[in-house]
């Protein structure tokens, strides 16, 4: 079976994109671009650990809801969260009203600025971890030597819901791989992003 297939412009892209409407656009301006803001990191590692479990249309079909929620995922402001605010979220149906997940967010937003005290930025200290000479065939595995390591660093200083699995689907999308299949059209895009990308030290 391809790869890829024909987008709305009759030119290739990854399979993915195909499985729902609004994969399509995430797909061209957002999935495997180079991401150096800390609180859209924050986002993705926290909306990737509540899609343990589910589908990813779900969270995507969430995430404005997750962000109201949650502050913007800005993490200064979530880790002053309270009890008070585990009880709001677990009665938002708008978003995925898991106590484990909500609690973890919390967690992982204290340890987040803690992670920024100490190494200047979230970015800066997740950058470390982008794999480097890997020839691997795109989207053949659903972790990575890489994603191990860093899950096992987020863990070593506190995090949750930080798995290998999880740790990888967050380095494909935030672009510290270029994960798009041989012969989509957003492979050379996201190379030459990477390429041109200062990342932070």
């Amino acid at each position: 079976m391809s790869t890829t297939i024909p987008g709305p412009d009759g030119r290739p892209r990854c399979r993915w994109c195909a499985a729902a409407p609004e994969f399509f656009d995430y797909h061209e301006r957002e999935w495997g671009f180079p991401v150096v803001d800390d609180i859209r990191l924050f986002e993705k590692l926290c909306l990737e650990s509540f899609q343990s479990g589910l589908s990813w249309r779900t969270i995507l079909n969430k995430r404005e809801n997750f962000r109201a929620a949650f502050a913007g995922f800005d993490f200064r402001k979530v880790a002053q969260f309270t009890e008070t605010d585990v009880t709001r979220l677990l009665a938002d149906a708008g978003i995925v009203r898991h106590r484990g997940k909500i609690e973890a967010v919390i967690n992982n937003a204290r340890c987040a600025c803690d992670l920024v005290e100490t190494e200047g930025s979230l970015a800066a200290f997740i950058w470390r971890f982008e794999p480097q000479d890997e020839d691997v065939p795109p989207q053949s595995r659903s972790t990575s030597p890489a994603s191990v390591t860093l899950s096992k660093e987020l863990r070593k200083r506190g995090w949750k819901f930080v798995g290998p699995t999880t740790v990888y689907a967050f380095m494909q999308a935030m672009g510290l791989v270029n994960d798009h299949a041989e012969g989509c059209i957003m492979r050379d895009k996201a190379t030459q992003a990477r390429a041109d990308l200062h990342r932070p030290s």
